[in-house]
């Protein structure tokens, strides 16, 4: 008898990729949420990031609208790539100039994320995503549209 766990991995991989984006985008919207709002212990622990302040305040509106928008499957690909850019620069613009690796500066969220958003970008967002809904909707309607010409 022979195993392979291929064709079970196949059928899963939509809904562990579609997990693995609403979590990590919901997380990063409940960062970007306490920073913005005082939610959720608030940012550093207490209160808000004053309003157009460079880079915190624009990283907290990244952080929520990016975080809401991969959780969704909305725009993922785009949303997850500037999701990944903002972490990266967090990481290098903040957490870098205090020690070399992540264990030692606290960097290890915004590296962790940085990846994940960069995985979700390179491999799309999976089962029930938005994006997913609106592309069958627009093949079905295309190809509705192509099955009634008649050919020659």
């Amino acid at each position: 008898m022979n195993f392979s766990p291929a064709p079970t991995l196949r059928t899963v991989r939509p809904v562990v990729q579609a997990v693995f984006r609403l979590v990590t985008g919901f997380l990063f919207a409940c960062h970007g949420a306490a920073s913005l709002f005082g939610v959720l212990g608030g940012a550093h622990g207490g209160g808000t990031v004053p309003t157009l302040q460079w880079p915190g305040w624009w990283a907290a509106v990244i952080e929520l609208a990016g975080g809401v928008l991969v959780s969704l499957g909305l725009f993922t690909r785009v949303a997850a790539v500037i999701c990944s850019g903002s972490m990266a620069y967090a990481y290098f613009s903040v957490h870098q100039q205090h020690a070399l690796f992540p264990i030692d500066n606290g960097g290890e969220p915004a590296v962790l994320f940085c990846w994940a958003f960069l995985l979700v970008a390179c491999l799309g967002p999976g089962a029930c995503a938005v994006d997913t809904l609106l592309k069958r909707g627009t093949t079905t309607r295309a190809d509705d549209a192509t099955a009634r010409v008649p050919t020659s």
